[in-house]
């Protein structure tokens, strides 16, 4: 009996041992990850968080205070206050561009990938061309696309005085300078969602389109009922990550338009740079411009990914 118990108990601590072995494995080959993860995220995260309750001096630190919610009340209720127009009207523009360009960033890519999976001849080519600028920096993008718009010389004006039209001044006044703007990004950053939705279309049942076909549907009617239903978890990905993109959107119209004209195109990531690092820069207000437009993108993300997931996504 007790050489028994004796094994009982072996195999019960060897059971032990395997699940905490199970446990720790895990941990063990993620904890670098983990590591990297919480120095250059969740601490600047939280130390950010830490800053937007002070008056944060950077030059002399010594002279910072604390102020609590001082700085989200300037940036949010005080009207009187040039921080809460910074704010609003920043998130504003963000907004309108978010709006604007993200149909356009899901749908190009969307038929664009379709008309590849159709496989006509150079398909591949023509893949490999529309993915190119993906890799490229935005410095470069806005070099290349800057001098198209220019008024005085563009390659665009230039045509179209040619062909007997007036130039247009697409960084200069409104609605030009949000159109060239959105050029540019859906220009920049339509390879990736082509791709991602190039990968699921792959997956579609070619036999479910040859029964539809019997079934008398056209094109239209099979892309609406076969196509899009079934790249649901596609769809549900590009979304969320083209509206996130486009809500931090910063490069396109720093670059392009400098904010202009008559601010219309500054966005809020530019006020929260230049608060943050400007000459008379104020961190506490940038933090905290910068905690509620997470905050707005986070509540965003679960709208749209709650109707997404209604919609079968």
């Amino acid at each position: 009996m007790k050489k028994g118990t004796l094994d009982l108990k072996q195999k019960k601590k060897k059971l032990n041992w395997s699940r905490i072995k199970k446990q720790v494995t895990p941990l063990f080959i993620a904890s670098p990850y983990l590591t990297i993860f919480a120095i250059f995220f969740i601490i600047p995260f939280l130390y950010g968080i830490l800053i937007s309750f002070f008056d944060w001096n950077l030059f002399f630190p010594e002279q910072t205070t604390y102020v609590g919610f001082e700085n989200y009340h300037k940036i949010l209720f005080d009207v009187e206050s040039i921080f809460h127009t910074y704010f609003w009207t920043g998130l504003k523009n963000t907004l309108l561009f978010v709006v604007v360009s993200v149909p356009f960033l899901i749908g190009i890519p969307l038929i664009l990938a379709m008309l590849i999976d159709i496989k006509p001849f150079g398909y591949k080519f023509f893949r490999t061309i529309l993915f190119m600028p993906t890799v490229l920096s935005i410095s470069a993008v806005i070099l290349i696309w800057k001098w198209q718009f220019y008024s005085n010389g563009g390659f665009i004006n230039s045509i179209l005085v040619k062909l007997g039209f007036e130039e247009i001044p697409f960084l200069l006044s409104q609605p030009w300078a949000w159109i060239s703007i959105v050029l540019v990004t859906i220009w920049w950053t339509m390879g990736t969602n082509m791709v991602i939705f190039g990968a699921g279309l792959k997956n579609i049942d070619k036999s479910m389109y040859e029964a539809a076909s019997i079934d008398g549907a056209n094109y239209f009617q099979s892309m609406r009922y076969i196509t899009i239903p079934s790249l649901a978890p596609q769809m549900f990905i590009v979304a969320i990550t083209t509206m996130i993109a486009s809500f931090n959107i910063y490069g396109q119209p720093d670059l392009l338009t400098q904010g202009g004209p008559n601010f219309s195109t500054t966005v809020l990531m530019m006020r929260i740079r230049g608060l943050a690092y400007g000459a008379n820069s104020k961190p506490g207000i940038a933090t905290s411009m910068a905690i509620m437009m997470g905050l707005i993108m986070i509540v965003l993300s679960l709208v749209q990914a709650k109707y997404l997931r209604k919609r079968g996504a």
